[in-house]
């Protein structure tokens, strides 16, 4: 390497308009959906403004570390996913997507600083995944966000959990799981939220290796868990299915 250059990063894999066209695919519900996860993209393929009518938009599970401000030229999209990038920071022009319904930001490097207040122009925003970050507080403008359903806060650095949280008035679920927060006090309002984990049916291979190793870290917990607890007559529910049935009878597929 010659004297005084800065080592290059990774070039990531080059996507070309054929690569993406042929990477478009068509949802349940009869929606365009563009699915450019796990390709190795380092740097947002501009090719892909030709296709800016898509509803949907996959770039998950790469290595992308900035989204371009033309991202407001996707103005159909209902649908945005870049969890597991390397992104730290969010464009002020990502408030311009108002038909933008679910948002995951899942496991990349974000900053509270970098959440731009523009985020509380998504009007029509139900689920919002901010999980894994370096998050210590929130915009205030998230307050606006008064169709958000899920809310997902866990591994962040949160040493308080936002009040304006509880002024969401259709928000249900909300994971501030493994944040540095104080035990909430016995009379703290949060009866409209419940604090879960979300579970996700994925095969294993294809996670990253941090939520790889979290999945199995979790996994021999809950199995030391079950071998200590007490045997209990398990209740019968006839004809009743919950989410949890169904993992368990599903899990030799996803484990």
């Amino acid at each position: 390497m010659a004297k005084g250059k800065k080592k290059a990063g990774p070039k990531g894999k080059k996507i070309t308009l054929k690569i993406a066209k042929n990477s478009l695919k068509m949802t349940i519900d009869g929606k365009r959906r563009l699915d450019l996860s796990n390709m190795g993209i380092a740097t947002f393929p501009k090719c892909i403004l030709k296709l800016a009518d898509v509803d949907e938009l996959d770039l998950s599970r790469n290595m992308l570390k900035k989204i371009p401000d033309y991202i407001d030229k996707f103005q159909n999209l209902r649908w945005l996913d870049f969890h597991s990038n390397k992104i730290e920071h969010l464009p002020d022009t990502i408030g311009q997507l108002k038909n933008l319904y679910y948002l995951n930001l899942c496991n990349n490097k974000l900053t509270s600083t970098n959440l731009p207040v523009e985020i509380g122009q998504l009007k029509n925003l139900r689920i919002l995944n901010l999980g894994m970050n370096y998050i210590e507080c929130l915009p205030s403008s998230i307050a606006a966000l008064k169709e958000l359903q899920e809310l997902g806060l866990f591994d962040n650095s949160l040493t308080g959990l936002p009040e304006i949280i509880v002024k969401l008035p259709k928000l249900k679920k909300v994971n501030t799981t493994r944040n540095p927060l104080p035990k909430p006090d016995d009379d703290q309002d949060l009866d409209t939220i419940k604090r879960v984990e979300s579970l996700y049916l994925v095969n294993e291979a294809g996670l990253c290796r941090p939520c790889s190793n979290k999945c199995k870290d979790e996994r021999d917990r809950l199995n030391k868990l079950r071998s200590s607890a007490p045997s209990q007559k398990k209740s019968n529910f006839s004809g009743l299915l919950t989410p949890n049935s169904t993992a368990q009878e599903t899990q030799a597929l996803w484990r």
